[in-house]
């Protein structure tokens, strides 16, 4: 069976898309058969105690919640109850949680998030709460406890470091084994209860607040406007009221700021900068030893190449953006980059008719530990 026809419970992407995304919950038994964890316990651990990943230590001791930031250096006990360990873009540092995220990739780059890991011993778990986005919750090691409902009662319990919701009223309660998935849609109410030592999956999604893109979307503006000239008033009256903003200078100032104009390619460019661009904690590594422009080329040729872990990449029309920059590509140079961003990998075959333009990008993005020999 197809990969994506299993992991959707036998329906095609079309069919989930249509009858469940954004609209109601979806549990699937054995969405991935024999699935068995990317990361061991221990390797897990050690990952949350780099600077460069962003993790979580939830502790629920004598009724008391608690939440505290990496890095993670110690951990309560094994053998204690009630405890869990949120560990946010596995995919970034781990290759084989990068390839069970691009399972998901049905739904657009655009939107597709992270898979974070929530370690937990029993009856650990962040506590009833519901989520602004979609999210697949895949059961890696252990059994865990769902309970979920649709209320619309979302108000929180005032004063704690989470938000926990206030009065949880649960509707359908599973207990997910390894290989289980539980999809949920935003704002769905749901409460995981780990039963013994366990690990989830969660594959997030991108769903940022019409706030952020409109405060982002100004400030790309603000970096790109040109407004020549500057105030004068060679027609001003003396003062009556020293203090009071004029209505002359207002309507003078308004006509000016009303010829700030935007079309849908601004909003095109910013969108691929804004989505494209990598998450604070995120670093690049080059090549200790980068090769020669010539070098690259050869290499590149015989094995291909791929894009990092921690690579964005994205397009629209003739506009590529990677990893928060762009710039556009004549229709020839367009045919190879697009596979690249699709496919998140070319082979060398693909680079035989590419331009010096595009060798010589790939080289400098080679350099800058964008891309990798494959």
């Amino acid at each position: 069976m197809n990969n994506k026809l299993t992991l959707l419970g036998g329906m095609t992407p079309a069919r989930f898309l249509r009858d469940y995304w954004h609209k109601k919950p979806l549990l699937v038994r054995q969405a991935i058969p024999g699935f068995k964890p990317v990361l061991k316990r221990d390797a897990l651990f050690a990952l949350a105690q780099q600077d460069d990943v962003e993790s979580r230590l939830i502790t629920h001791f004598d009724q008391h919640w608690e939440m505290s930031h990496g890095p993670i250096a110690d951990t309560p006990a094994i053998s204690r109850n009630d405890w869990t360990m949120l560990v946010q873009g596995v995919n970034l540092h781990v290759d084989a949680a990068d390839r069970l995220l691009r399972q998901f990739n049905f739904i657009p780059d655009a939107r597709l998030d992270d898979l974070m890991i929530s370690y937990a011993t029993e009856g650990g778990g962040v506590g009833p709460h519901f989520d602004s986005y979609d999210v697949f919750l895949l059961q890696a090691h252990g059994q865990r406890r769902w309970r979920i409902g649709p209320q619309q009662d979302l108000s929180l319990i005032e004063g704690m470091p989470l938000k926990i919701l206030k009065h949880f009223t649960p509707e359908e309660e599973f207990v997910l084994e390894p290989g289980d998935m539980l999809y949920l849609p935003p704002h769905y109410a749901h409460d995981g209860i780990a039963v013994g030592e366990c690990m989830t999956y969660s594959i997030g999604f991108r769903a940022p607040s019409y706030q952020e893109l409109a405060e982002g979307f100004l400030q790309f503006m603000a970096e790109t406007v040109d407004m020549p000239g500057r105030y004068a008033d060679p027609d001003l009256a003396p003062a009556r009221a020293p203090a009071e903003i004029s209505t002359a200078m207002l309507q003078k100032v308004r006509n000016e700021l009303q010829k700030i104009s935007f079309d849908e390619e601004d909003i095109a460019i910013f969108l691929g900068e804004y989505l494209s661009e990598p998450k604070p904690n995120v670093y690049f590594r080059p090549p200790a030893r980068p090769l020669s422009m010539a070098r690259f080329v050869e290499a590149a040729g015989k094995r291909g190449i791929k894009l990092s872990r921690k690579t964005y990449m994205l397009y629209r029309g003739k506009h590529i953006f990677i990893n928060g920059e762009s710039f556009s590509a004549s229709r020839a140079d367009k045919t190879p980059l697009l596979s690249l961003a699709n496919d998140r990998n070319l082979p060398g075959s693909a680079l035989n008719d590419a331009s010096t333009d595009v060798m010589e990008t790939l080289h400098q993005w080679y350099s800058d530990g964008w891309i990798e020999l494959a």
